[in-house]
């Protein structure tokens, strides 16, 4: 048990000292706008079509459930409400945050645990060039600026599955469920899942370049670093919901 409470200790040292480098570089480095703007294409643009998918159905299955209980006491109504405020505070941040993880994260593991395993980090490194800054800095950028778009996004996309399903099914006129939804929002729920969000690209980010730089050798090196990097990423995501949901519950009732 210890030792394991050691090499939590040992990996999250390793994690903090990658983004002190990370944050120093973004501040001292050079900085390449092109990069940025490639990897937020990238990692964030091309992720559009697998997110909406997710938010249009979240939104719908949510909207259906809800309405099965709801309905017992004749409340559909505040459908649009639970809907909205259910995506704007959780579900819209952590599924997203989830998809980017299994998605670019993956994508952002593979390519640095290909380059350490053909030697090209250690080709920048002969040329006076930082892996850190080169490779880290524009993904940890990107996905930190490009995830809390993407959660508004989905967050819009989620409202009009739940739109539909309560102006098809439940006869809810669409000014009403709107009226609803908005009424129902505030800007601390909107506010607290863009924070979340915030968080988890920069998590995101740091896992997934980390476990990149410190992938084995071969081709089995490669795939355990996938591996570790999307599971590592999906329980440092839940376990700082939980910890940013009940802290937004007390700062934020």
């Amino acid at each position: 048990m210890t030792e394991k409470l050691n090499n939590l200790a040992i990996y999250f040292g390793k994690i903090a000292t990658l983004f002190a480098k990370v944050v120093w570089w973004i501040f001292w480095g050079k900085k390449r706008f092109k990069a940025l703007i490639s990897e937020m294409m990238i990692l964030g643009v091309e992720s559009l079509p697998i997110v909406s998918l997710v938010a249009l159905f979240t939104g719908i299955i949510l909207a259906f459930q809800t309405a099965y209980q709801l309905q017992k006491i004749s409340s559909e109504i505040y459908i649009a409400s639970i809907v909205a405020l259910s995506l704007t505070r959780e579900l819209g941040p952590v599924l997203t945050s989830l998809i980017i993880a299994g998605r670019s994260g993956s994508s952002i593991s593979a390519e640095v645990s290909s380059m350490k395993v053909t030697e090209q980090l250690d080709a920048l490194r002969s040329l006076a060039t930082d892996p850190v800054d080169y490779l880290a800095v524009p993904k940890f950028l990107a996905l930190i600026i490009t995830l809390p778009l993407l959660v508004l996004y989905a967050d819009l996309i989620g409202i009009i599955g739940g739109y539909i399903v309560g102006t098809t099914k439940l006869n809810i006129s669409w000014g009403l469920y709107f009226r609803m939804s908005m009424e129902a929002l505030a800007f601390k729920d909107i506010f607290s899942g863009l924070i979340k969000a915030f968080i988890f690209g920069g998590i995101i980010g740091l896992v997934s370049c980390f476990e990149g730089f410190s992938a084995g050798a071969g081709a089995t090196g490669v795939g355990r670093a996938v591996i570790k990097s999307v599971v590592k990423s999906f329980i440092l995501i839940i376990t700082a919901d939980c910890v940013l949901t009940a802290l937004f519950y007390v700062l934020l009732p």
